[in-house]
Formats: C-alpha cells, structure tokens, sequence
C-alpha cells in the first residue's frame, strides 16, 4: 500500500516492479477506490507510457469511465437545480458532487454512487415534496426505517429517480442527531459560499476538510479510508497559506469537532511526518487535544491502515473492527444502539422467514 500512496502523493513509479507486482498494485487501488485516481496521476504526471500495456490500457479505461461518470452527474445536478430552484432554499453540494462541480482536487478520479445535498432543516419538507414531483421517491418502505431516518439522522431516507436510477441524499446536518458529534446545520449554511454560477452552495474550506475528518470518523469502514484520507489531504491545500491552520483548528473547536480532526489526522502525520501545514496542525492539536497521538482510534488507526508494519493481519482485522464499532458509538449511544440493532436484526430475521409469495 505504501508503494500506491507514494505513486498518488508524490507521483514515484516503484522500481522493479513486475507483472504481478503491477497486478497487485492495481488490485490495492481498486480495492480502495482510487483506481480513477491513479489514472488521472499517471494522466496527469505524463507517467503513461512509462507503465506496462496492460497497466496503462487499464487505466485508460477508468480515464473514460470517469469522463462519463461526470458527464452524468453534471446533468442530474441541472435537474436537481431546476427541481429546487423556485423554493427560495439555499442548496450545499457535499463530498463528491461538491468536489466535481467546484472542480477541487478530490474530484480528480473519484466516482461516487449518489449525490448529497445540505439544505435547511425547516425547508426539509418542502425539498423532499419538489424531488418527489421531480421523479426522485424514497424506495424505503419499512415504517420503522422511515421513523428512524427523520427522528434520529442527519439525512432523509435516500431518493431514487424512477426513471434514471440516480441516488439523493438529503442532509438537514453533517451527523446523526443523536452523535455526539451532531452539528446544527445552520451553522455551516450561514458560512457557506455561493458556487459560481451553478445556483448551489459550497461549504467554506475549514468546514469541507472538518466534513471530510468527520466522514472518515463515522463511516467506520476501513476498506476505502485512505481514499478519505487522501480527499483530506487535497482540501488542506485549500486551506489559506497564513492563517488557515489557526481558522481550522478554532472552528473545530466552536463546533466541537476537535477530538473527529485529532482522529482523522493521526494517520496522514504518521505518513508524511515533513508537511508543513499537518505539523502546523499537530502542534496545534498538542495544545487543544492534549495526547491526542496515544489515543486508540489513533492507534487503531495506524494498525487498520497498515502504518504499523510490526502488526500482524489478525491485529490489522481487529483494528479495524474496533474502528468500526467505535463510529456506531459516535453515531448512536449505546442506550439507543442496542434496541436499534435489535429490533432491525428482528425485522431481518421475520423477512427471511415469511413465506414466499
């Protein structure tokens, strides 16, 4: 995996690589997502011709897939404006949409399932009703799910257009109601930036690279983490060149997100001990988040990523599964975790029993 973050990172081939090294290689970026963005660093670097055939001709074709992918959320996201546009509702694109139409460094290679959306909490209704006229409907039918979607998440249940098969997402917040880490999402509509001429919203720099920590503290699945950490690491850049350090660490701080930053940046300084801005933000931290290295999910972390080299595929499993849990925990207390894992483990059951029709 270290060979596939220094070709990403630093764009260096790995010397002496056979086939079957090139094979693995390739098995590693798919496996994490970052198939597209090795293409588009080879791309972009002029390394193409320097790769195997078989390589390069593999990643031509995820170069296309890309390009097509693009072109099909750009048109969905003209649909969704035309959907919303007369509700007088400002409208925030999140992670990927976000990243391609405001032509940031994350969308680089990235393909992405649905689209996320932030819109205010008291316009939630009137967003769900302009969609739904539009073709997007929830294919949620469980009454249970749709009551624990609206009384204790951040989002709606998911929309399908019934026609094209594209995904929505609606968020009224950044996280679950009940997480510890829940952010009203006022706050981060009142901060936001209009994207150029696009009639939708951005997320200021502090608070996309605050949404990206907190993506990868309570998604908890470590198979696509580095593709996270490494969307993290471009949105640092956006970051401004003087004061853009002290502005992040202060509106982690106002929105209770330090100990999510703390996590979300333990595994990046550990890689590249010698960047600037994350030591800028380590030493910060030491102040604001005191022992925030020795903490486990900092550990976990490391052991989950593979940054140990010491530990063995067994410890890296159980880093992982710790990590796991521990965003369930973050997401939901246990005192509501457990009925809700009962009650769907239940529902799952009963389905699987009733008689076919």
């Amino acid at each position: 995996m270290r060979d596939l973050l220094r070709l990403l990172l630093q764009g260096e081939l790995p010397s002496g690589y056979r086939g079957r090294d090139w094979e693995r290689l390739l098995g590693q970026a798919r496996q994490a997502r970052l198939l597209g963005r090795l293409a588009c660093r080879m791309e972009d670097q002029g390394l193409m011709h320097r790769l195997p055939v078989p390589v390069s001709t593999a990643l031509q074709a995820s170069l296309r897939v890309l390009d097509r992918h693009g072109h099909e959320v750009r048109h969905e996201l003209l649909a969704v404006r035309e959907a919303l546009q007369g509700l007088g509702q400002p409208v925030l694109l999140l992670k990927g949409a976000a990243y391609l139409l405001a032509e940031l460094p994350p969308a680089r290679g990235r393909i992405f399932s649905d689209i996320d959306l932030l819109v205010p909490e008291a316009g939630l209704a009137a967003v769900e009703s302009a969609l739904m006229a539009r073709g997007w409907i929830s294919e949620e039918r469980q009454a249970y799910n749709q009551r624990y979607y609206r009384q204790w998440m951040h989002e709606i249940p998911p929309l399908r257009h019934v026609q094209r098969g594209s995904v929505l997402d609606v968020h009224h917040a950044l996280a679950p109601r009940s997480s510890r880490f829940h952010t009203p999402g006022a706050e981060l509509i009142a901060a936001s930036q209009p994207l150029a001429a696009s009639g939708f919203r951005l997320l200021q720099p502090a608070d996309l690279v605050l949404h990206s920590a907190l993506h990868l503290c309570l998604d908890g699945e470590m198979d696509h983490a580095w593709r996270d950490l490494l969307d993290l690491h471009d949105l640092l850049g956006l970051l401004p060149a003087e004061s853009g350090t002290a502005a992040l660490l202060a509106r982690a701080a106002q929105l209770r997100l330090l100990p999510a930053l703390a996590q979300a940046l333990a595994p990046l300084c550990t890689l590249l001990p010698a960047h600037r801005l994350l030591q800028e933000l380590a030493s910060g931290l030491d102040s604001a988040e005191p022992g925030w290295r020795q903490r486990p999910e900092a550990r976990w972390m490391g052991t989950a990523l593979g940054l140990d080299e010491t530990a063995s595929p067994a410890q890296r499993h159980r880093a992982g599964r710790r990590l796991y849990w521990r965003a369930h925990l973050l997401r939901m207390p246990l005192r509501l975790l457990l009925p809700h894992l009962l009650r769907k483990s239940w529902m799952s059951l009963r389905e699987r029993l009733a008689p076919s029709p």
